[in-house]
C-alpha cells in the first residue's frame, strides 16, 4: 500500500540473515558511459568517518543501511555506534496509531520521511492501556488492576516488566508518566491512584508511587485525602516536577472544573492543593506533554455556556505559574477533522505535538519551533465502520536506550 513500509525487513534481528549474499554498497554505474569509472563509497571511508555519516540517518534508513552489507551491519550494530548516534541532533518523534479496537496493533509515522510503518509493540496487550513515553523508551500498565507495567523501547523491542507498583489495587484513576535521564540512561516512572473514599464522593484517596530503575525500587512518595477535587489520567514529568491534572467533583464553575497541581520528585512538597495552578480557561479536556522541559497543554475550548461542546484547539506552555498561549488550530484544520468530540488524542515531545480525533485516522501536526500546521501523510487504514475509534501516542525513535 503506497506510504506503507514494513517494519519487520528492518530489525535488527533479520540483518544477519540478509547480509551474508550482498556486496558492498553498489557502485554507481552511468549505463550511457561505459568509460566513466565509479568509485566504491564503501571503499574509501574509514569506519569512524562512515559511523558519523550513518548515524545522522533516519532510523528506518539506518535499519536499511544495516542490510547494505557485512561491514554497514557491523558498524550499526556496534557501541561505538549507538554512542554516535546518541550525540547527534534528536530524531523527530513518531506517532504511533492504533488501527483496531481490540488489537494492539497499527502503524508508526515518521514525519521526516513522511511514511508510516508497520511495527509490533512489544508486552501491551490492548489499545486501551495506560501509555507514556520518554526519550526512546515507552511505559504500558495495564486498564484493570493498573499494577502491570512495562517499560519498553519500541524500535529496538527490547522490554522490561517491572513490579507491581504499591497502592491500591483497581483505583478509580490513574494517571502514568516516565522521564528518562539522556545522559545516565536511568528513568522515573510514576503512578499517580485516585481512589474515592467510600460513601464519599466529595473525598479522594490519592497516593503517588515512583519507580526508580537505578534502585529497581518503588516507593510511595505521597498518600492524601483530597477534599472537592480527585485525579484523573493526564500526567508528565518536566524538569524534576511531576504535574497533574485533577478535576472538581463539586460543581462549580466551568473554569474552575480542572486544575493542576505540581509534585517535586527530589523533595518533600506541601500538601498538594498548595501547588493549585488554575487551567488556561474552559477546557472540555487537557493534555499534558513534555516539550524540551517545558509543560504543555493542549486543551479543547469549551464554549462560555456549553463548556462540553468544543468549539476549538489551544496550546498553551506554563512559564512560572502563568500560561502563555502558544497557538491556536485554524478554522479549516478544525473542519478537518469533522465531527469531533470533545475529548481527543494528543502528545507530542521535543518540537512536534500531534492531534487526532477518535473517530477518524487523521493526523493533524503542529511544529512549536515553526508554528505551523500541517496534516500527516495518509495513514494507510481508512475508518470501516462507525464505531471504530483511533487512538495513539507519541515517542522519539532511538536505539541507545533500554530499559
Amino acid at each position: 500500500m503506497k506510504g506503507e513500509t514494513s517494519w519487520i525487513s528492518h530489525c535488527f534481528d533479520d540483518m544477519s540473515k540478509e547480509v551474508g549474499g550482498l556486496d558492498s554498497f553498489s557502485e554507481l554505474i552511468d549505463e550511457g558511459n561505459k568509460e566513466t569509472t565509479a568509485v566504491s563509497v564503501d571503499l574509501i571511508l574509514p569506519d569512524d568517518l562512515l559511523e558519523r555519516i550513518l548515524a545522522f540517518l533516519p532510523v528506518a534508513s539506518i535499519f536499511r543501511a544495516g542490510s547494505v552489507c557485512r561491514r554497514w551491519h557491523e558498524i550499526v550494530s556496534s557501541k561505538r555506534f549507538l554512542w554516535n548516534f546518541s550525540n547527534v541532533l534528536s530524531q523527530k518523534p513518531w506517532y504511533f496509531m492504533f488501527t483496531s479496537s481490540d488489537e494492539p496493533v497499527g502503524y508508526a509515522y515518521d514525519p521526516i520521511l513522511r511514511k508510516w510503518y508497520g511495527i509490533e509493540l512489544p508486552c501491551i496487550q490492548t489499545p486501551n492501556w495506560f501509555i507514556a513515553s520518554s526519550c526512546g523508551l515507552v511505559c504500558f500498565m495495564d486498564n484493570d488492576s493498573r499494577s502491570e507495567l512495562h517499560v519498553c523501547n519500541p524500535v529496538t523491542k527490547h522490554c522490561k516488566k517491572l513490579e507491581d507498583p504499591p497502592g491500591p489495587k483497581f483505583p478509580d484513576y490513574s494517571a502514568l508518566s516516565i522521564s528518562v535521564n539522556r545522559t545516565s540512561h536511568n528513568y522515573t516512572v510514576s503512578v499517580v491512584k485516585s481512589k474515592q473514599v467510600p460513601g464519599n464522593f466529595f473525598q479522594w484517596d490519592l497516593s503517588i508511587h515512583i519507580y526508580d530503575s537505578e534502585t529497581r525500587m518503588w516507593a510511595t512518595s505521597l498518600t492524601e485525602v483530597l477534599t472537592g477535587w480527585r485525579g484523573g489520567d493526564e500526567s508528565v514529568i518536566c524538569d524534576g516536577i511531576l504535574y497533574f491534572l485533577i478535576y472538581s467533583t463539586g460543581g462549580g464553575t466551568p473554569e474552575n472544573r480542572h486544575g493542576l497541581v505540581t509534585y517535586s520528585l527530589s523533595g518533600r512538597s506541601s500538601p498538594l492543593l498548595r501547588s493549585f495552578i488554575p487551567v488556561p480557561g474552559p477546557l472540555s479536556c487537557g493534555r499534558l506533554m513534555n516539550l524540551k522541559e517545558k509543560l504543555v497543554v493542549v486543551g479543547g475550548m469549551g464554549k462560555q455556556d456549553r463548556p462540553d461542546i468544543i468549539k476549538g484547539i489551544g496550546i498553551w506552555v506554563l512559564e512560572g505559574r502563568n500560561w502563555n498561549e502558544v497557538a491556536r488550530m485554524p478554522h479549516k484544520y478544525f473542519q478537518g477533522f469533522g465531527e469531533l468530540d470533545d475529548v481527543f488524542a494528543s502528545s507530542g515531545t521535543d518540537d512536534l505535538i500531534y492531534i487526532q480525533s477518535y473517530g477518524a485516522p487523521a493526523l493533524l501536526v503542529f511544529d512549536m519551533n515553526q508554528k505551523l500546521w500541517k496534516w500527516a501523510q495518509k495513514c494507510p487504514v481508512s475508518k470501516k465502520f462507525p464505531l471504530q475509534l483511533f487512538t495513539g501516542f507519541c515517542f522519539e525513535p532511538r536505539l541507545e536506550f533500554a530499559p
